[in-house]
C-alpha cells in the first residue's frame, strides 16, 4: 500500500467517524426536543358552578331575559366540559301593533372549553369553547279587538301556549380569573348561529330562551360569579 493510499485511507475513516458522531449527536439533541416531561397533575381536577348576573339584570331592567347556571368539570386544568341550564322569560307590550307577547320556557346548552393560558395550571384561565344548545318554550300572543280601518271588522286574535323550539350553536371566549380563596369571577363573549327551529303558526318568535332577540342577537354575554371546586 503507498504512501498516498494510507492518507486516502485515513481521510475516508476519519470522515465516516465524523459523520456518525454527528448523527449521534443529532439524535440526541432531536430526543432531548420530543421528550415529552410527565406532568403530576392528576387529570380529574375538581369541578366549577357558576350563575350569571347578565341574565337577571336584563329581565329587572328590560322586556325579557333569563336565570342562568353552568356546572362544568376540569380535566387536567385544560380541558372543561360544560353544562348549561336556565329558564327564559319576555313579555312585551308593542305600541305600534297593540300586540302582547308573552314567552317562557328552559334552556339547555352542551359544550367543552379549552384553556389556552401558556401556565395552564394558573388560577387564572382564558379560554375559547363551543356549545350546541335548545330552548323549548311557550308563547302567548294577544291583541285586543281594533275595528280595521278598511273593512270596518275587528281584527283581535288571541293565542295561549303554542309550543316553539330552537336549536342553535355558539363559540365562545372568556376570562376567569381567581379572587380569593375557591371565588372566581368570570365573563364571556358567545357568537350564536341558528341551526333549527319550530315557530308557531302565526309567525317567527319574538323572543327564544337562551339565545335573545329573534334573528337579531347573534352577539351575547356572561357575567359569572363562580365557584372552584
Amino acid at each position: 500500500m503507498t504512501y498516498h493510499q494510507n492518507i486516502s485511507t485515513f481521510i475516508s475513516r476519519l470522515g465516516i467517524s465524523l459523520l456518525v458522531l454527528l448523527f449521534s449527536w443529532q439524535g440526541a439533541q432531536a430526543q432531548k426536543v420530543f421528550v415529552i416531561e410527565k406532568d403530576s397533575i392528576p387529570l380529574f381536577r375538581g369541578f366549577q358552578l357558576s350563575f350569571d348576573l347578565v341574565g337577571p339584570a336584563m329581565l329587572a331592567l328590560g322586556d325579557y331575559g333569563q336565570y342562568e347556571g353552568a356546572f362544568r368539570l376540569n380535566l387536567h386544568d385544560q380541558w372543561f366540559p360544560v353544562i348549561e341550564a336556565g329558564l327564559g322569560k319576555a313579555e312585551r307590550h308593542d305600541e305600534v301593533t297593540e300586540i302582547f307577547y308573552k314567552a317562557t320556557g328552559p334552556f339547555f346548552r352542551a359544550g367543552i372549553d379549552f384553556n389556552v393560558m401558556r401556565n395552564k395550571h394558573s388560577d387564572n384561565r382564558i379560554f375559547v369553547g363551543v356549545r350546541y344548545a335548545l330552548a323549548t318554550y311557550k308563547v302567548d300572543l294577544e291583541r285586543r279587538d281594533l275595528p280595521d280601518p278598511v273593512w270596518n271588522w275587528d281584527s283581535g286574535f288571541r293565542i295561549d301556549g303554542a309550543s316553539c323550539s330552537h336549536h342553535w350553536a355558539e363559540i365562545v371566549f372568556g376570562i376567569d380569573a381567581k379572587i380569593f380563596g375557591p371565588l372566581h369571577l368570570g365573563w364571556n363573549v358567545r357568537y350564536k348561529r341558528r341551526l333549527i327551529h319550530k315557530d308557531s303558526k302565526i309567525g317567527q318568535a319574538w323572543y327564544v330562551p337562551g339565545f335573545g332577540i329573534n334573528n337579531s342577537d347573534r352577539i351575547g354575554g356572561n357575567f359569572n360569579v363562580i365557584i372552584d371546586i
